[in-house]
């Protein structure tokens, strides 16, 4: 009795019998439909150079993506649509023999559609024409010969259309890969062909294809943004490091920690246009400066996060002087405050060429501002704030003052103290501009 009762246990507990899979047999008429259709593909392949002319000309007809490709190359897309029904039918008769081939040829019309820029949508629709045309010939032929066996190709018209949809996968997936392949090597193109414009070692041959590439005038104004320290999120990192002013064409690379933006301004004139009772062979105008402000409210649109460093180059005349336009820009960038903002060089010149020769201006600061270093620090450091704020000023004791929260007169007399320390005289053109210089060297090579 207990091992009665064990064994109910185990009845009711255990899993439960595993039932065996169903086995798909074919019925006689699934048999005779495949010895239809296989009947039918051999008279098919007899006649495959008229059903590929029907094909090409449906082509022609129906796809004007295909039209262009037919008319310069009407031999080898004619050999490739051949090939492709070749052995695409003779793989409804031995799978096995033919699938691999009818593979291969399915990847490469999708890989050399993708390179001729045919669209997808195209080739998919070129597919399922030759699969459509195909199986109305399968059924044309069973009617004309065999009349009584059509009934039989419904079986297998599930089989048929999709060893299509089989094909069109193929060939779908072939030509994203090219179509991704193509992608990275075109950007890598442009990357490196837009580091060559701004490292100024681009061919002067080369700059028509380098323009066509890029999307940019032979004959332009341009202006480079040198951008340093701006903070992104990890999922921003594939963005500009800054917004420009909607619709202002751009064209970014990296290069270590400095992101640079090369900016069309628009076209030169290329010719000279002859003025009525003028000479026609006049050379060309010089190209007319851009307005002071061009640059100014380009920099004033800008968006950028809080400590980016942001330097703008002068205005250059042509693709070639991309590469002294990103020299000019990292100029600017150098004299941006250590806590960002955006310089425009224009507006910067004298600091930008303290910071173009560095050893010199560190040697004109020692000159003019050394005697100071031999004070308290921090009386040091009120005389050249004092400085500074009159300069920033325009030589007004009145509004340095109100900047420092001190008296003119406080002012003054700050300044008499430095010209008898550094031997100095303010009132002087050139040691104002002495004065000047050495203090952005002391402010913008400190450390």
């Amino acid at each position: 009795m207990p091992q009665v009762v064990r064994t109910r246990i185990r009845a009711l507990h255990g899993p439960p019998p595993v039932a065996p899979l169903p086995l798909r047999v074919r019925s006689l008429a699934d048999r005779e439909a495949v010895a239809v259709l296989h009947r039918a593909a051999r008279v098919l392949l007899e006649s495959l150079p008229e059903l590929t002319d029907r094909l090409v000309e449906a082509l022609r007809e129906q796809e004007p993506a295909y039209r262009a490709a037919m008319e310069t190359e009407p031999t080898e897309i004619w050999q490739e649509v051949h090939q492709s029904l070749r052995h695409n039918v003779a793989s409804l008769i031995q799978p096995r023999e033919f699938q691999e081939a009818a593979h291969r040829t399915s990847r490469w019309i999708g890989e050399s559609r993708a390179e001729q820029g045919v669209p997808l949508d195209a080739v998919m629709h070129a597919f399922r024409m030759g699969g459509a045309m195909v199986w109305q010939d399968l059924v044309d032929g069973t009617a004309r010969r065999h009349p009584e066996d059509t009934r039989l190709l419904v079986h297998v018209a599930a089989d048929v259309w999709n060893f299509v949809d089989e094909h069109c996968g193929v060939v779908a997936e072939a030509y994203r890969q090219a179509e991704r392949r193509l992608s990275w090597r075109r950007e890598n193109q442009q990357r490196l062909m837009t580091g060559a414009l701004l490292d100024g070692t681009a061919r002067i041959a080369d700059l028509p294809d380098a323009a066509a590439m890029l999307g940019l005038p032979v004959q332009g104004r341009y202006a480079v943004l040198a951008v340093a320290g701006a903070r992104r999120a990890p999922h921003d990192a594939g963005r500009p490091p800054l917004a420009l002013a909607e619709g202002t064409p751009a064209l970014w690379h990296a290069a270590g920690d400095v992101e640079f933006a090369v900016l069309p301004l628009g076209t030169l004139p290329a010719t000279a246009e002859a003025e009525p009772g003028g000479d026609a062979g006049a050379p060309a105008p010089e190209p007319a400066a851009p307005s002071d402000g061009e640059l100014a409210l380009l920099a004033d649109a800008l968006t950028a996060p809080p400590g980016t460093r942001v330097g703008v180059s002068s205005v250059v005349d042509g693709l070639a002087l991309v590469g002294d336009a990103r020299r000019l820009a990292e100029t600017a960038l150098k004299t941006c405050p250590a806590s960002g903002g955006t310089v425009l060089l224009d507006e910067h010149l004298p600091a930008a060429l303290v910071v173009s020769s560095p050893g010199l201006g560190a040697a004109l600061a020692d000159r003019v501002l050394g005697p100071l270093d031999r004070l308290d620090p921090a009386d040091r450091d009120v005389l050249i704030e004092t400085l500074t704020a009159w300069l920033d000023s325009d030589g007004s004791a009145q509004r340095a003052g109100a900047k420092l929260y001190c008296h003119r007169n406080t002012v003054l007399n700050r300044l008499r103290r430095f010209e008898q320390l550094t031997g100095r005289c303010l009132t002087r053109p050139s040691d104002a501009v002495e004065v000047s210089l050495a203090l952005a060297a002391r402010r913008l090579l400190a450390g």
